[in-house]
């Protein structure tokens, strides 16, 4: 292992090579393999038995977790009118229209995570589009973020919703959680991750349709789980 930290070697050595851990030991192990002095992020990564070249395997959306991801998320509401209002009182932490696409445009302004518009506004964003996309911030309906229901939306974001889509080897990752969540509170968002993933399963995959799954702290090893979570 070049370049490797003595805390990686550490966190390496706890764990079997080439065994596939059951979810409990994989989230004890997660925890207990985070090297980072902060705060350190769980994250989940599924291979699975898809092709992105087909439109109908190109997965994307979000899933609000049950017990959140620990993040404080800054949202920005693109909207006008009555929408505007309502999501000023849902507790956005930035409302605005025009205004705030000149803002990002002239300014370089990014002092938010994510972003929700009105369909009428994604015209508008689209001028923009070349600097939001590449940041992964440009509202999709796919992802909830492209809404008319802007109340729900914030709601769902600050609650702890995670956006998820499929790269082009079949990969989707996602976080789970914090390194200082309970083993409890983890299991359970691993759980409601992985059977929101089986449950969009594209009807035109043949065979197994995860292929491994694994879990990792921030700058953690992997930790390999046994897939049976559609048994």
């Amino acid at each position: 292992m070049k370049n490797r930290s003595k805390k990686y070697k550490d966190a390496v050595s706890k764990i079997e090579k080439n065994k596939v851990y059951s979810k409990d030991e994989a989230v004890k192990l997660v925890k207990e393999t985070s090297i980072s002095k902060f705060d350190g992020s769980i994250e989940i990564a599924m291979r699975l038995n898809v092709d992105p070249k087909k439109a109908d395997q190109q997965l994307r959306g979000a899933i609000v977790l049950p017990k959140g991801t620990g993040k404080t998320v800054r949202v920005l509401v693109i909207a006008k009118g009555d929408n505007a209002k309502k999501a000023v009182a849902a507790g956005a932490d930035y409302v605005g229209d025009v205004d705030m696409i000149e803002k990002i445009e002239k300014e370089n302004w990014f002092e938010f995570d994510t972003m929700i518009a009105t369909p009428d506004m994604m015209p508008l964003l689209g001028k923009i589009g070349k600097v939001l996309g590449p940041r992964g911030l440009m509202p999709n309906p796919k992802t909830g973020t492209v809404t008319m229901d802007v109340e729900k939306a914030i709601s769902e974001v600050k609650a702890g919703r995670v956006e998820y889509r499929t790269d082009s080897y079949g990969n989707i990752h996602g976080i789970i959680g914090k390194a200082s969540f309970s083993e409890e509170d983890l299991l359970e968002n691993l759980n409601a991750f992985v059977a929101h993933i089986l449950k969009i399963k594209p009807s035109t995959v043949k065979g197994d349709y995860i292929k491994n799954i694994s879990i990792s702290s921030t700058m953690g090893p992997g930790i390999k789980i046994e897939n049976n979570f559609d048994k």
